[in-house]
């Protein structure tokens, strides 16, 4: 469940990171400043399990990746900002970010090479909003794992059921692929990952 702190009046970038608070988790959507809730315990024992199976691929393969849980992703055409599950980072570009030494925020496709997140009651950002504004900077993989189901039937299907979307950037627009059950996850970004969705789903439980 996320909610929006009274303003009056639409709030900048500028003005969300210098009032964001250290201790509490935030975004910005368009303008309106949204308090992220405290997660059921599933869902972080699921981001913390896609991190350490990550991070485990990346040093395998010697990438300069890294991951996050407290740098923002800013799109570049409206006053957003977002804090995602997990986000993968790419050191090698972060020195042409110009909001990355003081504000500890990316904006460029070079430095995000996958970005997941979890869904919980606010299923519609991640589903509608996230995935548009992350096709927009040209992210080139974004997960939704939706481990309860609880995605709208025009996103995952009728009858409802947990689903892992897969949004992978081709030619500067998304295609999106699903696994169910004991489907093997397909990632572009990690082609060799070994995953099923019942893995994923189950380790939260």
């Amino acid at each position: 469940m996320i909610q929006a702190l009274p303003k009056t009046k639409p709030v900048t970038f500028t003005e969300f990171v210098e009032w964001k608070p250290e201790n509490k988790r935030y975004e910005l959507h368009n303008g309106v400043i949204i308090e992220m809730n405290q997660p059921l315990g599933f869902h972080e024992w699921i981001i913390i399990f896609l991190n350490d199976i990550i991070f485990s691929e990346y040093k395998r393969l010697g990438l300069p990746y890294g991951i996050s849980k407290t740098v923002l992703v800013k799109p570049t055409n409206n006053e957003s900002a977002y804090s995602p599950d997990v986000l993968v980072l790419n050191r090698d570009n972060l020195i042409n970010e110009f909001l990355w030494e003081k504000q500890a925020t990316v904006s460029q496709a070079a430095s995000i090479p996958l970005i997941i997140e979890v869904v919980s009651t606010n299923w519609r950002v991640d589903y509608l909003t996230k995935v548009k504004d992350y096709e927009e900077i040209g992210i080139a993989e974004y997960w939704i794992v939706d481990y309860l189901g609880l995605g709208g039937t025009p996103y995952i299907g009728n009858p409802k059921q947990p689903t892992i979307s897969i949004y992978h950037l081709i030619n500067g627009e998304y295609r999106v692929s699903q696994f169910r059950e004991n489907e093997t996850v397909a990632s572009p970004t990690f082609p060799q990952l070994t995953l099923t969705a019942n893995q994923i789903f189950q380790a939260g439980m």
